[in-house]
């Protein structure tokens, strides 16, 4: 039986102690340390490398967006999942472009936690679309941001099939999903995706999602 390692870093130790036990609950799921903060976090997987990081956004010493973009220039890296209380946090936004591939709110279900380290474990994003556009719309709505116009500019690169497969993952929507709706192949879907991965310069599905939303913006 195959397991995940799980490192949780988070400052407060009730919160820490409480996915302990959750993620213990699963016989698939290792939990072999705890950090305080993001500093810790870097120097724990240096020489013991994990396969998820929970990562709590505000923390003293290393914060989790900085703990994350280090963390993901490693060679073969950690899957990094963002605890956060907040839907809206501009935080999340940070991590998320720094490499995270997803985020969970504190509060969410014992069950729906495991399943989300299984799913960063296998390489898939873990986000709700539907909070990730508030956020996004949250941060910033301007015509004139930076961003809006980068996003733009990325996305341009994309053929139009290309585009339908980026506003579906936007969407939150599987492989298979996309391949229903588009009446195309799971593996033509994957096809695209690598394609958008690369031409976008994403680093993961999140990522793509977030181009798509940035996009978006209006004045």
């Amino acid at each position: 039986m195959e397991v995940t390692r799980v490192l949780i870093v988070d400052d407060d130790a009730m919160v820490r102690t409480g996915l302990r036990m959750v993620l213990s609950a699963d016989p698939t799921i290792q939990v072999v340390g705890e950090a305080t903060n993001g500093q810790e976090a870097l120097d724990l997987t240096r020489n013991d490398p994990v396969d998820v990081v929970m990562m709590d956004l505000q923390m003293p010493v290393m914060d989790g967006v900085t703990a994350t973009r280090q963390l993901r220039r490693r060679p073969d890296p950690p899957a990094v999942l963002i605890l956060t209380t907040f839907h809206l946090d501009h935080y999340v936004l940070e991590a998320l472009a720094g490499g995270a591939l997803g985020y969970l709110l504190k509060e969410t279900a014992p069950q729906e936690i495991a399943r989300a380290v299984h799913m960063a474990a296998a390489g898939d994003s873990v986000f709700s679309a539907q909070v990730t556009e508030r956020l996004v719309s949250h941060i910033s709505s301007r015509e004139s941001d930076p961003q809006t116009h980068e996003a733009r500019r990325r996305l341009a690169r994309l053929t139009e099939r290309e585009l339908e497969v980026a506003e579906g993952i936007a969407a939150g929507s599987s492989n298979a999903s996309i391949a229903a709706d588009m009446f195309m192949s799971e593996a033509t879907v994957k096809t695209h995706v690598s394609r958008i991965l690369s031409k976008t310069a994403a680093e993961n599905r999140v990522q793509v999602a977030l181009l798509v939303y940035q996009a978006r913006r209006t004045s």
